[in-house]
């Protein structure tokens, strides 16, 4: 049965800002809710989780943007900032057979055996990224930010590592790859970045044809250049492209959010400390709690699909709310927006959907687990005593509405003196 009663759109921010209270509010009327994107584009998003659940796995759901009715039409204007999500070359905008051969071709660095060969060389990693915050602290009267210093480097070290892409490009692919996923550009800025980044990988892809390595460009480069034409030039750096915003986007925001969530809740990070819970669990309670997504572009209905009782029209653009499914209270429970690092022991009900499902999950999820896992044991492991050095509320949310984090992370490493005297006395 189609839920036919009126519902006000809600205008997704460009800014972005924190999501939760919006998708509260949104969940109390309905799971499907529709949505006016940048540029006054109307669009919807999937907010439950069992919404979510179906709508990902449906069969009349493509993601290849010929199915999007706006643009196919001409209504999409040029420099739109949500263009790159929905026109790059790659796995995330294949569907079927394209998306078959596009996704095995990279599935061959995140096999269980490989990602576990990392282990040692992403714990050194981290090691001496550690050092890093340290001395940054050491430096700036005892506070650091650790987004800057460690969040970022670690998952962008470890992609560029496995893409073959050399530390000089790394900063500024970071922030390019910010100005990507971000929503609230201007068409000149947003054209710029996506040209920028694109030439960048492109003169990466170039060099690595010039000398192979053993690296996943390469291998790449060399299914291009197989009879067959298995790859071509633009889905070449489309593929990097998905890469290195994935590869170290997301665990940046997983490690961030995870950090900040501990540190405002003391009695979680207590149960890991004395072996209630593991860093395991803060990861997935943390990809729950406060996905690093939050509202992912773009599929397109093939067809006019009802979901939970919702129509959705033919080649709407729809969003994939992460972060609203990951405290759906039907789904969770009433406590759902409780941050709770032992909820999944024992726990039969759904996990959530914060890696996607169906055929476009992340392939790199194993990696992310592993990296985040790592960062947090060794940092929390290192500097028992790290706390924020400001209020939550003081912290600038990341731009856009895609992804879901802060822009800074600022930590004191270590008590102040007149604190650790304080506890002495006490």
């Amino acid at each position: 049965m189609v839920d036919a009663s009126p519902i006000t759109p809600h205008h997704m921010d460009p800014a972005g800002g924190c999501p939760h209270a919006a998708n509260a509010r949104l969940l109390a009327q309905r799971t499907v809710v529709p949505v006016v994107l940048p540029g006054g584009v109307d669009g919807m998003a999937v907010l439950g989780h069992a919404a979510l659940k179906e709508f990902l796995a449906h069969p009349d759901v493509a993601k290849d943007a010929r199915h999007f009715a706006a643009l196919r039409e001409g209504r999409i204007a040029k420099g739109w900032p949500l263009m790159t999500f929905a026109t790059v070359a790659g796995m995330t905008t294949a569907d079927g057979d394209d998306h078959r051969r596009l996704r095995s071709l990279v599935s061959q660095a995140f096999t269980a055996r490989r990602v576990e060969g990392m282990r040692q060389w992403i714990e050194e990693l981290t090691d001496a990224l550690l050092d890093d915050l340290a001395a940054a602290a050491a430096k700036e009267g005892g506070v650091s930010d650790l987004r800057r210093h460690f969040a970022m480097p670690l998952p962008m070290g470890v992609i560029s590592e496995l893409l073959g892409v050399g530390p000089e490009h790394r900063n500024r692919l970071h922030d390019l790859s910010n100005l990507v996923v971000a929503t609230d550009l201007g068409p000149e800025q947003a054209l710029a970045a996506n040209r920028e980044l694109v030439a960048i990988l492109a003169s990466v892809a170039a060099a690595r044809a010039e000398r192979p390595g053993d690296d996943l460009t390469s291998a790449l480069i060399a299914a291009r250049d197989e009879a067959g034409s298995r790859l071509s030039e633009q889905e070449l750096v489309g593929t990097l492209l998905i890469m290195i915003i994935a590869g170290h986007e997301t665990t940046l925001n997983l490690i961030t959010n995870a950090v900040r969530a501990l540190c405002a809740h003391p009695d979680e990070r207590a149960k890991v400390v004395t072996g209630a819970a593991s860093w395991s669990d803060v990861v997935e309670e943390t990809l729950r709690w406060d996905s690093p997504v939050s509202y992912f572009p773009f599929r397109y209905p093939v067809r006019d699909l009802t979901v939970d009782g919702t129509l959705i029209p033919q080649g709407t653009p729809v969003l994939a709310g992460y972060s609203a499914a990951g405290r759906d209270q039907g789904a969770h429970g009433r406590e759902a927006d409780r941050f709770d690092v032992t909820r999944a022991r024992g726990n039969t009900g759904p996990r959530h959907l914060s890696l996607g499902h169906g055929a476009h999950f992340c392939l790199g999820a194993p990696l992310a687990r592993l990296e985040a896992t790592i960062a947090l044991e060794q940092l929390f492991t290192r500097f028992p005593d790290l706390d924020l050095a400001v209020v939550e509320s003081e912290l600038p949310r990341h731009a856009g509405f895609v992804g879901n984090s802060v822009g800074t992370l600022p930590v004191r490493l270590a008590r102040r003196a007149s604190v650790r005297t304080d506890a002495k006395r006490g």
